[in-house]
């Protein structure tokens, strides 16, 4: 009897296996090796077995399966093929001009019994998987879903997302686009040319400076605190830069969850019109507002001339793989907008555009935000508390472990103490089992104090307070 750490099949397929190899080593290329029916009665195996044991040498390269005729012995090389030499390509790429490391880090999946603190995604125990799931299947039933879609998205798309923004956005205002992260680039690569400078907060979400680099453009960072960016850094920074292209994330921004403050709207907007420039209003976090107070409606609402370029996505409170979101421009800017995002990827996939509309008209939607509010609320509660419990105050206290608690998003910004290494402490950290991303990736320049961001989607409040336990032991 096979033990209870066998995997199952190995010792059923084993037999046949052998018995094959054995075949192929006394046959030539091309030899027919005996039937399903026949392995089956020799080694008394259901079909399913004798199935298994056929691709596992088939994908060793020994067999190959015809259908309808049997299976065959493959070809094999006569002489061994010499080891493939990619030297060359490192003369023809040059320096590396896209670094996409920071990202792929946060992208990478960790071992199951890992604390996660670092992810910007909803775990799936919080996405709304059956109703998703349900919207798609349906969706892709549908008459002509599967053919060329309109560049600017559907119509019942655009009309939502027009909706959702307001501040008399119409779906004449809306781009689809597959995901933030492509909306991003579309705005960097329609509103700038290569070289051009940036205006960013400092700190600021990684993604929008890796694709501002990748894009040829300079960010130029300009402090933000627990109000949101500073306005009058910002207007000097629009001055000396010569900078027509601003990217703020004004409500629960990422990294550090601040909401931009009531009395600096104006000023920003100010210094926007004053030196001619764009906009990009990244709103992803909208959503994910988690109580009092009400985020402030988008400064697109302020801007009747077309400076405020708004990005929402779907992908935030919902799930990862649901890559939808908008551009929402006004003027000539739109068209320029539109024509990046065709040549980037023609059009937004049928399938899933009708299935993310289906999915944002139920019901069952709201009800999903409601839950997942209450949730993000506990678990951001449990965090903070960790923090302040297990890490306690700065050396410096005239500063503060956490600026403020976020009203909504998921992270939270954590400031260490001086001359603690935040890339140390998070390779540390990763060894005792609980991921957690350095600050510095987030600023455009040197940052004025070391940071963590932590983020508390991903783990109910015990493992979160676990997390912070095992950071705070390996400072």
């Amino acid at each position: 009897m096979p033990n209870g750490n066998t995997a199952p099949g190995i010792i059923a397929t084993g037999p046949i296996v052998a018995d094959l190899e054995a075949v192929v080593a006394d046959a030539a290329a091309g030899d027919r090796l005996p039937s399903v029916r026949e392995l089956m009665a020799r080694h008394r195996a259901g079909p399913a077995t004798v199935q298994r044991a056929i691709a596992a040498l088939a994908a060793r390269g020994l067999v190959e399966a015809r259908p309808g005729r049997g299976t065959f012995v493959a070809a094999r090389a006569s002489v061994p093929a010499a080891a493939p030499d990619h030297s060359w390509q490192t003369v023809a790429l040059g320096p590396r001009a896209i670094d996409a490391d920071p990202l792929e880090a946060l992208l990478q999946v960790p071992d199951p019994d890992v604390i996660v603190l670092s992810t910007g995604y909803l775990p799936a125990e919080l996405q709304p998987v059956a109703a998703l799931g349900a919207a798609l299947a349906r969706a892709a039933r549908r008459p002509g879903v599967w053919d060329r879609m309109p560049a600017e998205g559907l119509a019942g798309m655009r009309t939502h997302f027009a909706a959702a923004v307001g501040g008399g956005a119409t779906a004449g205002d809306v781009i689809v686009c597959p995901g933030g992260q492509a909306a991003l680039g579309t705005c960097l690569r329609g509103l700038a040319a290569p070289g051009a400078a940036v205006i960013v907060e400092a700190p600021t979400y990684l993604g929008a400076l890796l694709a501002a680099r990748t894009q040829g453009l300079r960010p130029v960072p300009v402090p933000a605190d627990e109000h949101g960016v500073r306005p009058d850094l910002l207007a000097d920074a629009l001055h000396e830069s010569g900078a027509r292209l601003v990217y703020l994330q004004p409500v629960h921004a990422n990294p550090h969850g601040a909401t931009l403050a009531l009395e600096r709207r104006a000023d920003v907007l100010a210094a926007v019109r004053a030196a001619g420039a764009f906009l990009i209003e990244d709103d992803a976090f909208r959503e994910l507002s988690l109580g009092a107070p009400e985020p402030p409606p988008p400064l697109f609402h302020d801007d009747p001339d077309g400076h405020v370029v708004h990005v929402r996505s779907l992908t935030k409170p919902s799930a990862p793989s649901l890559r939808i979101s908008a551009v929402v421009a006004r003027g000539p800017a739109a068209a320029r907008l539109r024509a990046a995002r065709i040549v980037e990827d023609l059009f937004v996939s049928g399938p899933l555009q009708e299935a993310a509309l289906e999915l944002v008209a139920a019901p069952a939607w709201r009800a999903h935000l409601r839950r997942l509010r209450k949730v993000l609320r506990e678990r951001r509660d449990a965090l903070a508390a960790a923090v302040e419990e297990q890490l306690g105050p700065l050396e410096d206290r005239a500063a503060a472990r956490l600026a403020g608690l976020p009203s909504g998003g998921i992270n939270l910004w954590v400031r260490l103490d001086p001359g603690e290494d935040d890339r140390e402490l998070a390779r540390r950290a990763a060894a005792a089992g609980v991921v957690v991303y350095p600050g510095r990736p987030f600023f455009a320049a040197e940052p004025p104090a070391p940071f963590v961001r932590l983020t508390y989607a991903a783990e109910p409040p015990e493992r979160l307070a676990e997390g912070v336990k095992r950071l705070a032991a390996v400072r």
